[in-house]
């Protein structure tokens, strides 16, 4: 017997003698009855998917995370990938790390719900398993809901991809320092970043 297992766009639903799938789409109501399961979610075309990550993925978030914090806290708020933005297609797209300036925020403070439109700064740190389809229409759902950057972060290349608006990129290798006009002063030698992972 299964438990209440959302993925794919389908529903499975435990009974004592089978289980039943059926098919429909989801809502943010139903992405916000999910369980705090440590699993990261997106509502992505009225499907709820389940996004693998690893323990690579979480100490790359983390320490990216922080020095972002350590930069920006003063003027804009870090997220982690349990913030949900709401993009402007209806989709729900959680980053692995963001930044969005504080003057973007009522008040300057994080709502309790989604976040409306793309972080200033959408951050995904790409798994082999993921398909570059999927990625590439993350980074243009993001560039159409008002991100100003995405950093695509290869942990098995060792590269970061800082993609602009105007789908510029610029390719950065381990040996390389990340900088940016969006973050002034901002500098991240990549060594330090893939360091032990």
């Amino acid at each position: 017997m299964r438990r209440g297992i959302i993925q794919r766009g389908e529903r499975t639903v435990a009974t004592t003698a089978q289980t039943v799938r059926r098919k429909r789409r989801y809502t943010e109501e139903d992405l916000k009855r999910l369980p705090r399961d440590g699993y990261k979610y997106e509502l992505v075309n009225g499907r709820i998917r389940q996004v693998p990550t690893g323990g690579r993925h979480g100490e790359l978030g983390a320490g990216l995370t922080a020095r972002l914090w350590n930069h920006v806290r003063r003027w804009a708020k870090v997220y982690d990938s349990s913030t949900g933005f709401r993009m402007n297609s209806g989709n729900i797209r959680s980053p692995d790390v963001s930044v969005l300036r504080k003057e973007r925020l009522e008040g300057g403070k994080s709502p309790e719900d989604f976040i409306d439109g793309a972080p200033d700064l959408a951050v995904e740190i790409v798994s082999p398993s993921e398909r570059p389809a999927e990625i590439y229409a993350k980074l243009g759902e993001y560039f159409e809901s008002g991100a100003q950057e995405v950093w695509l972060i290869f942990p098995e290349r060792k590269q970061v991809h800082r993609y602009t608006p105007s789908l510029q990129v610029q390719v950065l290798n381990e040996n390389e320092v990340l900088t940016t006009p969006l973050l002034p002063d901002f500098e991240l030698p990549l060594r330090e970043l893939f360091e032990g992972v």
